[in-house]
């Protein structure tokens, strides 16, 4: 069951993040939640297809890209694995590509924009530390909720 990131607010102002409005929805679904789990990558987008082959478990995958403009860290290929596999979402501090693609899956996922260049392949990254973005701090099994008004972030489930 979701609830909206507003009513969260309301009812648990002091015990949650809200993320900066930086992100615009891409996903087929707007609304969605879970436990999160992060990727911290940069412009190589190897480890976002290895986690996501992985059993989602209806968690969230955070990753921080650096805010980076200059290519896409997730496309249509990526968000068929992500709901094929149980992912929840899908967040992103950079670009996707294959917006149309996205749409059409059962998957929420935000990003920052998009941009058609694909990133390199070098396997490069962190797995499933804290990260920090959009003035909120992202960490390993807490829970974020997202709906069409933003992300709202806390350290257990509220719901």
């Amino acid at each position: 069951m979701s609830i909206k990131t507003a009513d969260l607010c309301d009812e648990f102002d002091d015990q949650i993040q809200v993320a900066q409005p930086l992100f615009l929805d891409y996903g087929g679904r707007i609304m969605f939640q879970g436990p999160i789990h992060t990727l911290k990558i940069f412009e190589d987008n190897s480890l976002v297809r290895s986690t996501l082959e992985q059993p989602g478990q209806s968690k969230v995958l955070v990753i921080d890209g650096g805010a980076s403009m200059r290519c896409a860290l997730v496309g249509g290929n990526l968000a068929v694995l992500a709901a094929k596999n149980g992912w929840a979402g899908i967040i992103v501090n950079g670009c996707i590509r294959d917006s149309e693609e996205i749409a059409a899956q059962p998957v929420g996922v935000k990003a920052l924009a998009t941009n058609p260049r694909k990133s390199v392949k070098k396997g490069v990254g962190d797995d499933n530390i804290t990260v920090r973005f959009a003035d909120v701090t992202f960490s390993p099994n807490h829970y974020v909720y997202a709906d069409e008004d933003g992300i709202v972030v806390a350290e257990q489930a509220l719901t």
